[in-house]
């Protein structure tokens, strides 16, 4: 699946975020260890952004000036409703030219859905957008090998992508980052996030 079909299924299944019972700490308390290592409080980047805002909130209440970029056209409505005064991108990452620079990075349950091949390419990217000292934070599928596959546990065919988490790392230290943490949050389940900083 072309992130563009990614964007086209989450349009359909953004009901799953609005409903009553949603958990919106989840990711928050990682996301508190990572500002933990942040020098500086300027721009914030929401890869994958969604639409609950949950980060962007966080964001604001840390200092920062957050925007957000998201595929799926109904998602960023939503999350354009929630926080009018926020800049959100309706980007594909994978050939998004980024124009600014960020103290912060987030890229959340998003990357994952990209394609395999492009996953050294996106991370290039964000970390290239980092101003030195930079933090960025996201969630793979941490398994032990480059990985794809699709399923519908959400109710719909959905893509997801990993180089696993030894090549993570390793492209992440050839990108000039200091690793800073690294972990299986919901272990025995595959769902790893790493937490990286720019030198």
């Amino acid at each position: 699946m072309k992130p563009i079909d990614i964007g086209k299924t989450y349009d359909k299944i953004t009901h799953l975020w609005e409903r009553v019972g949603f958990n919106r700490d989840d990711g928050i308390a990682q996301h508190r260890r990572a500002l933990s290592f942040v020098k500086n409080r300027g721009k914030a980047l929401d890869v994958g952004c969604g639409c609950t805002g949950r980060f962007i909130d966080l964001l604001e209440r840390e200092g920062f000036s957050p925007e957000g970029v998201d595929i799926s056209t109904e998602m960023l409505a939503l999350a354009r409703s929630r926080h009018p005064e926020v800049a959100f991108h309706h980007k594909d990452i994978c050939d998004w030219v980024i124009q600014e620079s960020y103290d912060f990075i987030t890229a959340w349950d998003s990357i994952w859905h990209i394609p395999l091949s492009e996953h050294e390419n996106v991370l290039q990217k964000l970390v290239s957008s980092l101003n030195p000292g930079g933090v960025l934070i996201f969630s793979f599928g941490g398994t032990g090998e480059k990985s794809e596959h699709t399923d519908d546990a959400m109710g719909a065919e959905v893509y997801y992508s990993t180089l696993g988490t030894n090549g993570f790392v390793d492209l992440l230290i050839s990108l000039g980052c200091t690793l800073r943490h690294l972990e299986y949050d919901q272990y025995p389940e595959l769902h790893a996030f790493v937490v990286v900083q720019k030198g």
